[in-house]
């Protein structure tokens, strides 16, 4: 678009301009306050965790339980109705064995983590997650495993208050 313009007005500013003093410039560093919502659904999700507990949606219309809850179902567009306690039981729907840790360095203790179908919420609803107390060699798709919780003092209302999976003995 600029190939079209034959002059340009002015000139460009220079850091030494600036640095010299030449070019007025203001700094201002506002002492602001803020505060973020996850919305009304992940807000009370997350407060559960805190307490230990699982929570989802129930949509009226298609009889859904949605997990992580949502306050919309996006299947048959209508809001959903109540709230529903999950059990902090599953089994495995997919996983992966990773050599390769958060910072991208080889490690001899593969970490195990996958999605979970949680008890309680329709199907196929549920949370990616780590998996402990399982070797890589013994993990399984469709195995049930059980929450392993912080202690309620060290929980903070993350998905981190979940320290991990471990299989359910059965």
């Amino acid at each position: 678009m600029t190939e079209n313009i034959k002059k340009f007005y002015g000139e460009e500013l220079s850091r030494k301009q600036i640095s010299d003093g030449k070019i007025t410039i203001v700094e201002h560093s506002p002492k602001v306050k803020y505060a973020w919502s996850c919305g009304e659904a992940m807000s009370r999700f997350l407060n559960e965790l805190k307490e230990g507990k699982l929570i989802g949606r129930k949509c009226n219309k298609c009889n859904r339980i949605l997990f992580p809850p949502r306050m919309f179902c996006e299947q048959c567009f209508k809001a959903t109705n109540e709230w529903v306690y999950i059990k902090d039981t599953g089994r495995i729907m997919t996983y992966s064995i990773s050599y390769v840790d958060t910072h991208a360095r080889r490690i001899k203790k593969p970490i195990l983590v996958g999605v979970i179908a949680m008890d309680g919420a329709s199907k196929n609803m549920g949370i990616m997650h780590y998996f402990d107390e399982v070797k890589s060699d013994k993990i399984k798709i469709d195995m049930r495993v059980k929450a392993v919780w912080k202690r309620k003092e060290e929980r903070e209302g993350a998905i981190t208050d979940i320290k991990y999976f471990k299989p359910l003995g059965e």
